[in-house]
């Protein structure tokens, strides 16, 4: 049995952690459109946990080879690194969704690096905030960084001793501000004790959840 199959997420599970996820997504999207004053949506349509090596191969077949991410580490209960990815390509479109029309494109280029941090860093913390409060443990948040490369470069940002350590949770995420609709990913890159903790958070979180409804 591999390592993803022994901690592979129910669909109760999965449900449930993509509700979470969402509630946080949701969150960041307010705290977006007052960045950019204009309606923001965001969404986590699916979850999955998945190797690294499968994930990267998923993100070039999708996204291609060359990619912009905003990392964070996280620590607590559950630890790791968390990615918010988009093809490169779209970059310079998301920080002219984010920063208005009004700018001329060569500031636009000199602010994506300031602006992509600042829109990951809104996103990741509402997302991993969130859980946090939801699974009723905290987590503190490194800053923000830009990162780029392929899928494996940005999957193997993360420095791990763990012979286990190649497990993506891996969220598909929509992202529509200004009339521009931008398709990316949050990774969020764990070993296996953290993923197992997390999994066993979500139990207690379903049961309590499901005791409310009675």
């Amino acid at each position: 049995m591999s390592s993803v199959d022994e901690i592979e997420l129910s669909e109760l599970e999965q449900d449930a952690l993509t509700e979470v996820v969402n509630i946080g997504v949701s969150r960041a999207a307010l705290s977006l459109r007052k960045m950019v004053g204009e309606h923001v949506l965001l969404s986590v349509p699916s979850v999955e946990v998945l190797s690294r090596k499968r994930a990267a191969a998923l993100l070039v077949q999708q996204s291609g080879d060359k990619l912009v991410a905003v990392k964070q580490n996280f620590t607590g209960a559950f630890s790791g690194g968390a990615l918010l990815i988009f093809p490169q390509a779209r970059s310079l479109e998301l920080v002219r969704a984010v920063i208005g029309p009004e700018m001329p494109d060569s500031e636009v280029a000199e602010m994506e690096h300031e602006a992509l941090a600042e829109t990951g860093n809104v996103i990741l913390n509402n997302c991993l905030a969130t859980m946090a409060n939801m699974l009723k443990r905290p987590l503190t948040m490194s800053i923000p960084q830009v990162v780029r490369g392929d899928g494996t470069d940005l999957l193997n940002q993360q420095q791990d001793d763990d012979a286990d350590a190649g497990l993506v949770l891996f969220l598909y995420i929509t992202f529509s501000v200004r009339e521009r609709d931008l398709r990316g990913y949050i990774a969020m890159m764990m070993n296996m004790s953290s993923l197992l903790a997390l999994k066993e958070l979500l139990g207690g979180f379903i049961a309590e959840t499901m005791d409310g409804e009675f």
